[in-house]
């Protein structure tokens, strides 16, 4: 079943790109016409790569591992944030902290020192210090929640990056390609699509375009997490027949044990009555020979 539709697209306005002066020239192929000095995407083609994108990012999350969100502009930092709290995911809608992938171990840092700053209130420090030293930490408290918040589980580099707008975050994108880490984004006609793995043409300006892109990727998300519950219940329900059976087996095998040492027990019992029997007689025969 198909994640979207032409005509789904086409009501949210996905189809609406730049001034054609303001075009660059590698999203030709995707580029349907040109109307009034606007050019309009090929819903078609965004159908299928924004296919292609919601399977790359499903087999993502069914593997366990985190899709970082990227969206600062005003109009999409809202939508973002919303659906991808939804399903547990890590997300950028502040300012991109440069070096926050190249250099990870200084933003896990700056994330532990939260969790520092609320230890300290939890365990009494707080109260040996100066109005102006507490004033001055809950500040700084404050702007890293307000920075790294969103990231606090982030704690290993994400397995991929969806990005809104590739030209506003080339920062993210720059570093993401360095790292290797495959890039997912929403291209409007005034970016290069070659620059990320799976472009997806789209207008990356109005709210309601971006809120369809990540609605439908954020439900591949929760598709890949489902089952990947599924396949781990399964492989526990499996692991508990394997138990049982193995229990049962054993079992069977103890009380075949048990017949076996039985049955070798009455034969050595009726061998040892038969012997005594045979004594028995024979001394009477003795006894009956020697009176004659």
């Amino acid at each position: 079943m198909p994640r979207t539709n032409f005509n789904e697209l086409l009501d949210a306005g996905v189809h609406f790109g730049h001034l054609k002066r303001k075009w660059n020239p590698a999203m030709a192929p995707y580029i349907f016409m040109e109307r009034n000095g606007i050019h309009i995407i090929d819903l078609e083609q965004t159908e299928q790569k924004l296919e292609q994108a919601a399977s790359a990012i499903k087999q993502i999350a069914k593997s366990g591992r985190k899709i970082l969100f990227v969206a600062t502009k005003k109009q999409a930092k809202d939508i973002v944030a919303e659906r991808v709290k939804q399903v547990n995911m890590p997300y950028v809608t502040e300012r991109w902290p440069g070096g926050m992938l190249t250099n990870f171990p200084t933003i896990r840092k700056a994330v532990k020192k939260m969790s520092s700053i609320d230890k300290m209130a939890t365990d009494g420090t707080f109260d040996n210090l100066s109005k102006r030293e507490k004033l001055q930490i809950t500040r700084q408290r404050a702007k890293l929640e307000k920075m790294l918040g969103s990231i606090a589980d982030l704690t290993r580099l994400p397995a991929a990056l969806f990005v809104v707008d590739i030209t506003k975050e080339y920062i993210a994108v720059r570093e993401a390609k360095k790292l290797g880490i495959p890039v997912l984004a929403m291209v409007d006609t005034n970016s290069d699509p070659n620059v990320v793995d799976f472009p997806i043409p789209a207008n990356d300006d109005a709210s309601k375009s971006i809120s369809l892109i990540v609605n439908i990727l954020c439900k591949a998300v929760e598709e890949g997490l489902n089952e990947r519950k599924t396949e781990k219940e399964k492989e526990a329900d499996g692991k508990e027949k394997r138990a049982s059976k193995d229990v049962k087996a054993t079992a069977k095998k103890v009380r075949s044990v048990k017949v076996d040492d039985i049955e070798e027990e009455e034969e050595e019992l009726e061998e040892e009555v038969k012997v005594k029997h045979q004594q028995k007689m024979e001394e009477l025969y003795k006894e009956e020979f020697d009176d004659e």
